[in-house]
């Protein structure tokens, strides 16, 4: 009998306990599940993915639960600035990189985004396709990119990609790629004609990239390399990073 009742207070006051924890902590946040988020995923870790990512500056599209390019180059450029392997998914270092260096509340996201469940039903985009952009637009980028930059690290391809389509959407440039190309003195391998020799795939893939959205230059206008650069009027410019051999800047 004594047995019984010593039993029925552990019992009790385990349930106590637990009564306690739970109403100390009843927003506890649920990190990832343990799935690796890539591209065409939808649901709960995209949100959290996405959410994450807005917070430290990356993402700035919507947050609909719905892996799509936007989400990718955002969470790329975040491996990137973050030393992190970049290819685009949120494996077990990514994710827990994204837990030291973000804050995520699923009920924030619920107040000012769409239902995670409408957002599931849509569709990602299938197509690698670039839109905006003609064939020939792509071949003239290839051609730049490999001319000005073919003895570069892949990133410093994409990079100087991501600078001719920086200047397309600045007020201050032309409005189209053959004109920001060829612009006076714009670019080294217009002046010296190496902009006529034949890019290679890694060239032409350097130009996908950047049109669909990784920009590894943070929105750089103009790039040098300082090992030759003469110009007092670029060193003047505001830079802010290099990769490889140039510097980029504002």
């Amino acid at each position: 009998m004594k047995k019984k009742k010593i039993l029925m207070k552990i019992f009790i006051f385990s349930s106590f306990l637990m009564m306690i924890f739970s109403l100390v902590e009843p927003n506890k946040t649920k990190a990832f599940s343990n799935q690796v988020i890539q591209r065409g995923a939808v649901g709960e870790d995209v949100i959290e993915l996405q959410s994450r990512l807005k917070y430290i500056g990356f993402y700035h599209g919507k947050i609909d639960g719905v892996f799509g390019w936007s989400t990718y180059w955002a969470l790329r450029n975040y491996q990137y600035e973050f030393g992190l392997p970049i290819d685009g998914f949120a494996g077990e270092s990514t994710k827990a990189k994204l837990l030291k260096s973000t804050k995520y509340n699923r009920s924030n996201v619920s107040q000012n985004n769409t239902p995670a469940k409408k957002a599931a039903s849509k569709k990602p985009a299938a197509s690698n396709t670039p839109s905006g952009f003609s064939q020939n637009d792509i071949q003239l980028m290839a051609n730049a990119v490999h001319g000005e930059s073919r003895g570069e690290p892949y990133i410093g391809q994409v990079a100087v990609a991501a600078v001719i389509l920086n200047r397309v959407n600045s007020a201050n440039f032309p409005n189209t790629v053959s004109g920001v190309i060829f612009e006076p003195g714009a670019f080294t391998a217009v002046a010296d004609g190496q902009i006529w020799l034949t890019p290679n795939e890694t060239s032409k893939k350097a130009v996908i990239d950047a049109i669909n959205g990784w920009d590894p230059t943070g929105e750089a206008l103009y790039y040098f390399n300082p090992a030759t650069a003469t110009s007092p009027w670029i060193w003047s410019r505001p830079q802010i990073k290099r990769i490889g051999k140039h510097i980029f800047c504002k």
